[in-house]
């Protein structure tokens, strides 16, 4: 049997709501994220969880935290799951990051597996580890149901790999906080169950697109 990994974007910060570059940046829940990880929580109330995964970066464990209480399980650390560094962008607005790196952000949006971020990481850098992470869920967790709090583009990546498709279709997939995915591992393909689901945080207040 496979490994059935359930696997969702962190909820909101405030870095969210000001539209700044986060990446390795060890940004806090907002208010509106603590409510949108306690919705999570309760949506995977019923689901038999053997264990709860999350990027070491605040945001992540204090979704994942919500989650894991409700099945009296502790967070576990997935380092290779944690955000792109994006250097010198990082704490920086959508709109400062245009004005002092335009061709970049060009490339960005446009071609995002040509672009490593000055003093930060590359896509490719970012799939490695988190493909060698799903190596590792795979063989510690066959047969069994486990929850990844991660983040926007390694989730990305995850999906892209579970479709066949490239890294250069980056941005084909949304990925909104606290949205649920759900993907089977088995030998030799993958199904994509669940993509990006939002019904459980119906009534609360969303994020602005990046």
């Amino acid at each position: 049997m496979g490994l059935r990994l359930i696997v969702l974007r962190h909820g909101s910060t405030q870095w969210n709501r000001e539209r700044r570059y986060q990446g390795c940046a060890d940004t806090r829940l907002s208010d509106e994220g603590g409510a949108q990880a306690e919705a999570v929580a309760r949506a995977l109330a019923d689901r038999q969880l053997a264990a709860v995964y999350a990027s070491p970066l605040a945001r992540a464990q204090e979704t994942a935290s919500a989650i894991a209480a409700r099945h009296g399980l502790p967070v576990l650390p997935a380092p290779a799951f944690r955000e792109i560094c994006l250097g010198l962008w990082e704490g920086h607005t959508v709109e400062e990051v245009k004005a002092r790196f335009p061709d970049l952000c060009v490339a960005w949006r446009e071609h995002p597996h040509t672009v490593t971020m000055p003093n930060g990481e590359s896509i490719n850098q970012v799939r490695e580890r988190v493909l060698e992470g799903i190596d590792r869920l795979r063989a510690a967790h066959a047969g069994e149901t486990v929850c990844l709090v991660s983040h926007g583009v390694t989730i990305r990546l995850l999906i892209l790999e579970a479709l066949g498709l490239l890294p250069e279709r980056l941005w084909s997939i949304h990925v909104r906080a606290a949205g649920i995915s759900e993907l089977e591992y088995r030998d030799g393909w993958t199904t994509v169950h669940r993509l990006n689901v939002l019904s459980h945080l119906d009534g609360l207040p969303g994020e602005p697109r990046p």
